[in-house]
């Protein structure tokens, strides 16, 4: 069985790396299964993609596609034709893509034209808020997937409803909890750790970079305001995503407990996340590790596709409204906020029931072609 597996982004690069490992495991056992990673290059930057790389031991791609820049439209367009080119000099039996990252839907549409079977990591998580990117992402590539992995008994759900068949739903857990699980004693400190004079539970982390959030520079100068107003004293630590970076510029913001780094490696914002106080963020996959890790989690959203992290785990959903923040700091600082449990098959074990989805799909293919 030949798998070509996509990574394109950021938030990708947690989900392939135990998947490969678990892929190298079964050809140790003998199954004929062999993979070809392809790196689209939507995220280009060193910080952003190279170092995830070589922190997690992600093998070097097979192909780097070098795709990044450019609006939605263009990203999408120069994936989808330089992927095809690779996928027309490189076939394979199946399409491993993963997330919800421009990446994911490009390679998929490719891939299906050319009438080659996809399997989607992370399939049927749903925000239901169609002006997110990354909805829309979810939406069509589930809507011409052929296996849907998925992360939770809401996933399974929300395909169901979509009309898919039990037989193409496989529920299998978090892959990003098996490297987060795998990684967790490697977290080592970053420098703002010493810089900072930072000790555990003895400050906060907060990462932005959702157009709600980032794009209205008012609306970001007020997020930070009251951040900084009801934080009791503690430091504010905030790597700063590039896209947020220009708007931060624009509004200079200051303030002596507010300390903007760079973004981190893997193991080094990990390390962050575990030790804080509380995580305040709009991101989807932190809501994930703040709940196995068991840390306070407040998100500047007003919905989520991780509702599990709400219902289950250590995350709150706060909204957009900056006035929201006030009322779960007092929380947080009064020791009330909940303790959280974490979500079913959220093991460590996810990559490898995938690659055992894997081969059996392959030999149900080989039973066929043997039929026909």
């Amino acid at each position: 069985m030949k798998l070509t597996i996509i990574a394109g982004a950021r938030p990708n690069f947690m989900k392939i790396a135990p998947i490969i490992a678990a892929v190298q495991e079964k050809r140790k056992e003998g199954y004929n299964i062999s993979y070809r990673l392809v790196h689209t290059g939507q995220h280009y930057d060193k910080n952003m993609s190279q170092s995830f790389f070589e922190q997690l031991g992600i093998p070097e791609p097979d192909a780097n596609l070098e795709s990044g820049g450019g609006t939605q439209a263009e990203q999408t367009a120069n994936i989808m034709i330089r992927f095809e080119k690779e996928l027309t000099a490189h076939p394979c039996d199946l399409l491993l893509v993963v997330g919800d990252v421009t990446s994911t839907l490009a390679c998929a549409i490719v891939a299906k034209k050319m009438k080659i079977k996809v399997a989607h990591v992370e399939a049927g998580i749903r925000s239901g808020d169609i002006t997110m990117p990354e909805e829309i992402n979810r939406l069509v590539t589930d809507s011409i997937t052929d296996y849907f992995f998925t992360t939770s008994v809401i996933a399974n759900t929300n395909l169901q409803k979509e009309g898919k068949s039990p037989e193409q739903i496989l529920f299998v857990g978090n892959t990003m909890i098996d490297t987060l699980l795998k990684q967790r004693s490697r977290f080592t400190p970053p420098a703002i750790w010493q810089q900072a004079g930072l000790q555990p539970q003895q400050y906060l982390v907060m990462t932005l970079h959702r157009p709600a959030n980032v794009d209205e520079e008012e609306n970001l100068a007020l997020l930070i305001n009251e951040i900084m107003i009801h934080s009791q004293q503690l430091p504010v630590i905030f790597p700063v995503h590039p896209r947020t970076a220009k708007n931060l510029e624009k509004i200079a913001v200051a303030h002596p407990r507010l300390h903007l780094v760079e973004p981190l490696g893997y193991l080094e914002f990990n390390y962050l996340v575990e030790n804080a106080k509380a995580v305040i963020t709009d991101s989807g996959g932190i809501t994930e590790e703040t709940t196995v890790m068991g840390v306070p989690c407040m998100t500047l959203r007003d919905s989520t596709e991780r509702p599990e992290t709400c219902l289950t785990g250590t995350n709150e959903l706060l909204g957009t409204d900056p006035k929201a923040l006030a009322p779960a700091m007092q929380k947080l600082f009064a020791g009330q906020w909940k303790k959280g449990s974490i979500p079913a098959l959220w093991d460590g074990k996810t990559s490898e029931r995938i690659t055992e989805h894997l081969t059996q799909i392959f030999a149900v293919k080989q039973q066929q072609t043997e039929v026909v």
